[in-house]
Order: C-alpha cells, then structure tokens, then sequence
C-alpha cells in the first residue's frame, strides 16, 4: 500500500489522491442492487491524460487491479470496486473541448454531464440525442461504456450511433487513437465500436469525438389509454408497421400507472391498465400525432389526449420521467432490468412478466422504450426480508430467461456488469466468448482493467 501511494503521489497532485476510508467507501459501487462490491485501495481522480496514463503505468508495474467510473448510476455493478483496487474517477475531466456546428462534432472529455453537453450544443443549433434517465448526472464516459440508450433511441438510436472517435488509456499506459472526425471513414477494424459498451474492461476513455445532428422541431406528445398492455402493444406494433417514426414511443404498465398516479397526482383513472406515449419532432408532429391517434383507437384505446403545445408535451412527459422514482416508493429496494425483445414480442414479454410477479408474489412494474422493444421490468421488494429478497432475485433471473426465449438479450442499455454475467455466457454462446476473452487478452494481458466484469 505505501509503495502504491508513493509512487502514484510521484505523478499526480495531493488533491488527486483519496486514502480516508470513510471516503473511498462512497466510491464502492454503483446504483445496482445485488452486486458486491470491495474495499478500494485508493480512489483517483485525475485531470489530465498524462496523470490517467501514470495511474496505469503504476498500476501495471505494481499489478493493481483498476476500476474506471464516472458518476456511478449505472444499474449492473460495472462500476463497483474491487478489493484492492485503484478506482479511477474521472468526473473531472470534465471539459468540452470543441463544438464544431460545420463537422457536426463534439469533442469531449469523459467526464462531462449528458445533459450539459446536450444543452451546449443546443446554443449552437446542434442536438446530441442519447438521453439515458440520469442524463442529468451520467457521464459521457459512463454512457461510452455501457453504450447507454434513452428515451430517443427509437428515432435516432443509442450512443454507439454517436461516438466515432476516442483516446483509450491502456492498461500499460499507452494512448490509442481509434476513430476519425470525418463523416466517412473505413480505415481498419472498426475499434471505437469494441470500445463503447466494453464497461472499462479494455481501456480507460480519456477522450471521445461525437457525432451531432440539426436541432429538430420541438416535439408534440400524445398519452393513449389502455385497457390492456396487450392492446398498447398492439397499438405500439400498428404504429411501426406503418412506417411511424416517433421521436418517442414508451409504455408504462398498470403497476407503473397507480405508482406514478399516487406519487405525482397526475389524475390517470386507476382503470388504466396501461399507458402509452408517442411524440414526433417532424415538421407537422400534428398530422402524425392524427395518425397514431387512428391506430390507437383501432388497438382499443379508451381514450386518446394529443398535447396541444410544447408545455402540454411536457406535462404527459412528467408521468414518464418519474415512473422509476415512484416505482422506488412502493418498496425498500428496487431491481431494474433491461431486457429488450423484437418489438413484435413486447406484449408478450410484459404478460410474461406479469404471470412472474403473481407466481412470486412480488409487485413488478414494466415502463418500456417501446419503440424498440427495451423493456425495463423494476422488481420492488423488502431488502430486509431474506426470503422476498430471495424471491427478488429468482424472478429478475427469469425475467431474463423469459427475454432469451422470446429472442431477446439480457441488456439493451444498462450494460452487464456484476449482475449478468452468468447470463451473458448464456446469450453468446461458447465460441462467442472465447473470441470475447481472447480480445480482452490482447488489451488487458494481466487482466488489470475492471477484473470479474463482462465475465
């Protein structure tokens, strides 16, 4: 331990260091539930990339595990510490480097806000879609590694859509390069792909190139009421065969409805067995809004409310945006998954979900990204009851099983972490993951970076 200290002291100032116990506690783990987390050794946070780079070259030399975080929201575990380990944060590398509105581009350090990017570009016309729940204290960073999603991704997709260039720290203190600022480029493997949702177990983002778009309209909403989750995803799939393309498309089910209902006061009738909501950012969103309207009405809706302007589209976005906080207050603790189907299968996915809670006992809501099948079931449950905390995990287990079935994936944005990895092996297949291994091999060769993540 002194050794370490010393000789991460040679590199970095005292303020970047943090050995008070009390303190590095903090730094432990990330918003998972179930995941174990260690003791770290010291907690970093550089400013530079020179100080990054120094953190792994004596990281290397003393054979120091190593665990990247940014703000921690992540729900996988992928952030949490080892015992041991260093934990290197880097929420303050914080800067925007440049906006570049000819390029279309932000260059960025990885520990800016998700939502002080967005609004940055914002002044110059331009738009940086991925817009995960926590926009408002997730770091770029953080999203690079778990390749996070949001409420947009049904229209302009996820965050790997956006990175097209990043410096990666290595394990052994060497800066790469990957990428391009260019709106083309096929030169070599495409490894700033591999890097985005690789949850800091190849390298140490220190940097990252992203792509912006024109700033749309600004969206008009509609909420659809329904007398089933089966009829709203009937709607949802109505909706896209018809060549719709929603700059927003979610659902929340009845135990989301009655959880938003009592914690917002949003007025909802506790006949609502589910909630969907659409919007569009086109140049005439009330046409489109018309349109969906119809194929709600033919999907059974009981009633239908397109918002007339930008602050009625908000008001029906309320009841989105709190549904995790409100699912939170129905127990002590909460399990968020993110399993995500074929659009095709989400009804079947959230009746599926339903027959789990009753044979469990437990109450589970399912808020979804509808639009691309993404469906986030929240377990609630008592943590200090062993056996419904048992129970808990058993039904997050087959939900998870019950996405596979289905021919979805364990993760569509939360990433794998701790809490999945038995299950990722599952999903890829063997020969799958022995060419996983083999690269993590050929970047991390002592196994260093974020050790026992991914799998």
């Amino acid at each position: 331990m002194d050794d370490l200290l010393e000789r991460l002291s040679a590199g970095l100032p005292a303020e970047a260091l943090i050995t008070d116990p009390d303190i590095t506690a903090s730094y432990a783990h990330d918003m998972a539930s179930f995941c174990d987390a260690g003791a770290p050794a010291v907690v970093v946070l550089p400013r530079t990339v020179e100080q990054v780079q120094h953190v792994m070259r004596t990281a290397t030399a003393l054979r120091v595990p190593v665990v990247p975080q940014g703000a921690r929201t992540g729900l996988s575990g992928a952030a949490n510490a080892s015992d041991g380990c260093i934990v290197l944060s880097l929420v303050k590398m914080d800067r925007i480097l440049e906006i570049d509105p000819v390029d279309r581009i932000a260059v960025v350090e990885p520990g800016v806000i998700n939502a002080v990017l967005s609004r940055a570009v914002n002044e110059h016309g331009l738009y940086y879609p991925p817009d995960p729940s926590s926009w408002e204290m997730c770091t770029i960073g953080g999203n690079i590694g778990t390749a996070s999603g949001g409420l947009c991704c049904v229209k302009y997709g996820v965050t790997a859509e956006y990175v097209i260039g990043l410096e990666i720290v290595l394990a052994d203190g060497r800066l790469l390069a990957t990428g391009r600022r260019t709106a083309k480029g096929v030169a070599g493997y495409d490894l700033t792909r591999l890097f985005v949702g690789s949850e800091g177990s190849l390298g140490i983002v220190v940097g990252a190139v992203l792509a912006l778009k024109p700033q749309p309209p600004q969206q008009l909403v509609l909420a659809a009421e329904f007398p089933s989750a089966a009829a709203a995803c009937d709607a949802v799939c109505r909706i896209m065969e018809r060549g719709h393309t929603p700059s927003l498309l979610e659902l929340m089910d009845r135990t989301t409805v009655r959880a938003v209902n009592k914690m917002g006061h949003m007025g909802l009738p506790d006949s609502t067995e589910a909630l969907l909501l659409a919007a569009f950012d086109t140049p005439d969103p009330t046409a489109d809004l018309t349109a969906v309207a119809e194929l709600c009405d033919a999907a059974g809706a009981t009633e239908v409310v397109p918002a007339a302007d930008a602050a009625e589209s908000e008001l029906l976005l309320q009841a989105r945006r709190m549904s995790l906080t409100a699912l939170e207050t129905v127990k002590s603790a909460t399990m968020i998954d993110d399993v995500c189907v074929p659009r095709s299968k989400l009804g079947a996915m959230i009746e599926g979900t339903a027959a789990i809670a009753e044979k469990y006992d437990l109450t589970i809501g399912v808020c979804a990204h509808a639009g691309d099948g993404n469906t986030h079931p929240v377990v609630c449950f008592d943590h200090t009851d062993a056996d419904e905390s048992r129970r808990a995990r058993e039904s997050f287990d087959e939900i998870m099983a019950l996405g596979l079935e289905l021919g979805g994936t364990i993760t569509g944005e939360h990433g794998v972490g701790l809490l999945k990895k038995e299950w990722l092996a599952r999903e890829l297949g063997e020969v799958s993951v022995e060419m996983h291994r083999g690269i993590k091999a050929a970047f991390d060769p002592l196994g260093l970076l974020n050790p026992g993540k991914v799998f």
